[in-house]
Protein backbone atom coordinates (compact mmCIF):
# COMPACT_ATOMS: atom_id res chain seq x y z
CA UNK A 1 0.00 0.00 0.00
CA UNK A 2 1.13 3.50 -0.82
CA UNK A 3 -0.33 5.21 2.33
CA UNK A 4 -0.89 3.95 5.81
CA UNK A 5 -4.06 6.16 6.44
CA UNK A 6 -6.70 7.69 4.52
CA UNK A 7 -7.62 10.79 6.03
CA UNK A 8 -11.05 11.88 4.74
CA UNK A 9 -12.48 15.04 5.34
CA UNK A 10 -15.13 15.44 2.86
CA UNK A 11 -18.82 13.78 4.34
CA UNK A 12 -19.17 11.94 0.79
CA UNK A 13 -15.88 10.21 0.18
CA UNK A 14 -16.87 8.99 4.23
CA UNK A 15 -20.19 7.99 2.93
CA UNK A 16 -19.06 6.49 -0.48
CA UNK A 17 -17.48 3.63 2.13
CA UNK A 18 -20.52 3.14 4.54
CA UNK A 19 -21.91 1.17 2.52
CA UNK A 20 -22.53 -2.62 4.29
CA UNK A 21 -20.58 -4.11 0.81
CA UNK A 22 -18.20 -1.60 0.31
CA UNK A 23 -16.51 -1.88 3.53
CA UNK A 24 -16.70 -5.40 3.57
CA UNK A 25 -14.57 -5.41 0.04
CA UNK A 26 -12.30 -3.06 1.11
CA UNK A 27 -11.66 -4.86 4.83
CA UNK A 28 -10.48 -7.92 2.48
CA UNK A 29 -8.65 -6.28 0.44
CA UNK A 30 -6.52 -4.85 2.87
CA UNK A 31 -6.80 -7.67 5.61
CA UNK A 32 -5.98 -10.47 2.20
CA UNK A 33 -4.66 -8.68 -0.13
CA UNK A 34 -5.47 -8.23 -3.94
CA UNK A 35 -8.23 -10.06 -5.96
CA UNK A 36 -10.60 -9.64 -8.63
CA UNK A 37 -14.35 -8.82 -8.42
CA UNK A 38 -15.22 -12.72 -9.49
CA UNK A 39 -12.97 -13.69 -6.01
CA UNK A 40 -14.50 -10.95 -3.90
CA UNK A 41 -18.05 -11.90 -5.42
CA UNK A 42 -17.36 -15.83 -4.82
CA UNK A 43 -16.20 -15.06 -0.85
CA UNK A 44 -19.44 -12.40 -0.13
CA UNK A 45 -22.05 -14.39 -2.35
CA UNK A 46 -22.28 -11.49 -4.99
CA UNK A 47 -22.43 -11.24 -8.21
CA UNK A 48 -19.09 -10.28 -9.98
CA UNK A 49 -21.35 -7.08 -11.78
CA UNK A 50 -22.10 -5.78 -8.17
CA UNK A 51 -18.52 -6.42 -6.80
CA UNK A 52 -17.01 -4.74 -9.58
CA UNK A 53 -19.39 -1.58 -9.45
CA UNK A 54 -18.91 -1.29 -5.88
CA UNK A 55 -15.09 -1.43 -6.26
CA UNK A 56 -15.19 1.21 -9.07
CA UNK A 57 -17.01 3.19 -6.85
CA UNK A 58 -14.37 2.70 -3.93
CA UNK A 59 -11.98 3.61 -6.73
CA UNK A 60 -13.54 6.62 -7.77
CA UNK A 61 -13.82 8.02 -4.04
CA UNK A 62 -9.89 6.99 -3.57
CA UNK A 63 -10.07 3.40 -1.07
CA UNK A 64 -9.09 1.19 -3.81
CA UNK A 65 -7.29 1.30 -7.29
CA UNK A 66 -6.31 -1.25 -10.18
CA UNK A 67 -3.09 -3.34 -8.99
CA UNK A 68 -0.30 -2.62 -11.18
CA UNK A 69 1.02 -5.94 -10.76
CA UNK A 70 -1.65 -7.63 -12.70
CA UNK A 71 -1.44 -11.57 -12.65
CA UNK A 72 -3.50 -12.09 -16.05
CA UNK A 73 -4.50 -9.51 -18.86
CA UNK A 74 -7.87 -10.82 -18.74
CA UNK A 75 -8.47 -10.24 -14.86
CA UNK A 76 -8.58 -7.19 -13.34
CA UNK A 77 -6.95 -7.44 -9.65
CA UNK A 78 -7.78 -4.45 -6.98
CA UNK A 79 -5.78 -3.63 -4.16
CA UNK A 80 -6.42 -1.04 -1.18
CA UNK A 81 -4.84 2.10 -1.34
CA UNK A 82 -4.42 2.89 2.30
CA UNK A 83 -4.63 0.17 5.66
CA UNK A 84 -6.18 2.72 7.39
CA UNK A 85 -9.57 5.17 7.05
CA UNK A 86 -9.25 8.29 9.95
CA UNK A 87 -12.06 11.01 9.97
CA UNK A 88 -13.18 13.63 12.05
CA UNK A 89 -16.44 13.07 14.06
CA UNK A 90 -16.50 16.62 14.80
CA UNK A 91 -16.06 17.85 11.30
CA UNK A 92 -18.66 14.71 9.78
CA UNK A 93 -21.17 16.28 12.09
CA UNK A 94 -21.48 19.14 9.99
CA UNK A 95 -23.60 17.22 7.58
CA UNK A 96 -26.45 14.79 7.87
CA UNK A 97 -25.11 12.78 5.51
CA UNK A 98 -21.81 13.01 7.53
CA UNK A 99 -23.24 11.42 11.01
CA UNK A 100 -24.56 9.01 8.90
CA UNK A 101 -21.54 7.59 7.33
CA UNK A 102 -19.78 7.85 10.72
CA UNK A 103 -22.64 6.39 12.90
CA UNK A 104 -23.06 3.46 10.56
CA UNK A 105 -18.71 2.86 10.40
CA UNK A 106 -18.86 2.97 14.21
CA UNK A 107 -21.29 0.31 14.65
CA UNK A 108 -19.24 -1.63 11.56
CA UNK A 109 -15.92 -1.59 13.89
CA UNK A 110 -18.42 -3.38 16.82
CA UNK A 111 -19.29 -5.93 14.81
CA UNK A 112 -15.81 -6.51 13.23
CA UNK A 113 -14.51 -6.70 16.62
CA UNK A 114 -17.75 -9.01 18.05
CA UNK A 115 -17.11 -11.28 14.88
CA UNK A 116 -12.90 -11.52 15.17
CA UNK A 117 -14.14 -12.37 19.40
CA UNK A 118 -16.04 -15.42 18.17
CA UNK A 119 -13.92 -16.82 15.45
CA UNK A 120 -11.32 -16.92 17.63
CA UNK A 121 -13.48 -18.21 20.38
CA UNK A 122 -14.71 -21.12 17.82
CA UNK A 123 -11.08 -21.85 16.67
CA UNK A 124 -9.37 -21.53 20.19
CA UNK A 125 -8.11 -24.97 20.18
CA UNK A 126 -6.37 -24.71 17.31
CA UNK A 127 -4.06 -21.74 18.20
CA UNK A 128 -1.01 -22.56 19.79
CA UNK A 129 -1.22 -22.17 24.27
CA UNK A 130 1.21 -18.91 23.21
CA UNK A 131 -1.62 -17.36 21.05
CA UNK A 132 -3.93 -18.65 23.73
CA UNK A 133 -2.24 -16.86 26.84
CA UNK A 134 -1.34 -13.23 24.69
CA UNK A 135 -4.81 -12.98 22.49
CA UNK A 136 -7.83 -11.25 24.45
CA UNK A 137 -8.89 -8.54 25.95
CA UNK A 138 -9.00 -6.19 28.67
CA UNK A 139 -10.52 -3.09 30.59
CA UNK A 140 -9.97 -0.81 33.34
CA UNK A 141 -11.45 2.64 34.34
CA UNK A 142 -9.36 5.59 34.54
CA UNK A 143 -9.07 9.80 34.54
CA UNK A 144 -8.45 11.22 31.94
CA UNK A 145 -8.47 14.52 29.88
CA UNK A 146 -9.58 14.99 26.32
CA UNK A 147 -5.94 15.78 25.57
CA UNK A 148 -4.57 13.15 27.51
CA UNK A 149 -6.90 10.65 25.92
CA UNK A 150 -5.71 12.17 22.15
CA UNK A 151 -1.93 11.73 23.25
CA UNK A 152 -2.65 8.13 24.44
CA UNK A 153 -4.25 7.00 21.11
CA UNK A 154 -1.33 8.84 19.71
CA UNK A 155 1.26 6.63 21.41
CA UNK A 156 -0.25 3.43 21.11
CA UNK A 157 -0.56 3.84 17.61
CA UNK A 158 2.84 4.84 17.14
CA UNK A 159 4.04 1.71 19.53
CA UNK A 160 1.93 -0.41 17.06
CA UNK A 161 3.32 0.72 14.12
CA UNK A 162 6.59 -0.10 15.60
CA UNK A 163 5.73 -3.65 16.43
CA UNK A 164 4.64 -4.03 12.91
CA UNK A 165 7.48 -3.47 11.31
CA UNK A 166 9.74 -5.19 13.84
CA UNK A 167 7.60 -8.38 13.11
CA UNK A 168 7.38 -8.18 9.94
CA UNK A 169 9.53 -10.88 8.86
CA UNK A 170 9.08 -12.60 12.54
CA UNK A 171 7.68 -16.38 10.82
CA UNK A 172 5.77 -16.72 13.71
CA UNK A 173 3.46 -13.44 13.20
CA UNK A 174 0.02 -13.04 12.47
CA UNK A 175 -2.69 -10.16 11.28
CA UNK A 176 -4.00 -9.25 14.81
CA UNK A 177 -6.78 -7.20 14.90
CA UNK A 178 -6.15 -4.54 17.86
CA UNK A 179 -9.42 -2.31 18.73
CA UNK A 180 -8.53 0.91 20.40
CA UNK A 181 -11.91 1.96 22.59
CA UNK A 182 -11.90 4.41 25.27
CA UNK A 183 -15.65 6.38 26.02
CA UNK A 184 -15.87 8.74 28.82
CA UNK A 185 -18.95 7.69 31.52
CA UNK A 186 -19.96 7.36 35.14
CA UNK A 187 -17.96 5.15 36.78
CA UNK A 188 -21.20 4.11 38.56
CA UNK A 189 -22.66 2.43 35.43
CA UNK A 190 -19.56 0.47 34.64
CA UNK A 191 -19.11 -2.97 34.41
CA UNK A 192 -16.58 -4.70 36.36
CA UNK A 193 -13.30 -5.00 34.96
CA UNK A 194 -13.21 -8.31 32.58
CA UNK A 195 -8.92 -9.22 32.58
CA UNK A 196 -7.39 -11.53 31.66
CA UNK A 197 -3.70 -13.08 33.45
CA UNK A 198 -2.51 -10.45 35.35
CA UNK A 199 1.08 -11.13 33.67
CA UNK A 200 -1.02 -10.15 30.61
CA UNK A 201 -3.24 -7.53 31.70
CA UNK A 202 -1.36 -4.61 30.89
CA UNK A 203 -1.45 -5.06 26.94
CA UNK A 204 -4.22 -2.39 26.40
CA UNK A 205 -6.17 -4.21 23.97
Amino acid sequence: MDHEVFQVRDPRTLKAVAHPLRVRLLGALRMDGPATATELGTRFGESSGSTSYHLRQLARYGFVEQDPDQRDRRERRWRAVHMLTSWSDAEMSATAEGREAAAFLRRRQLEVLIARVESFERERESWSQEWTDSAGMSDMLVRLSPATLTSLYETVSALLREADDRDREDPDARVVSVFFAAYPGSAEGALEPARRPAADAEAGE
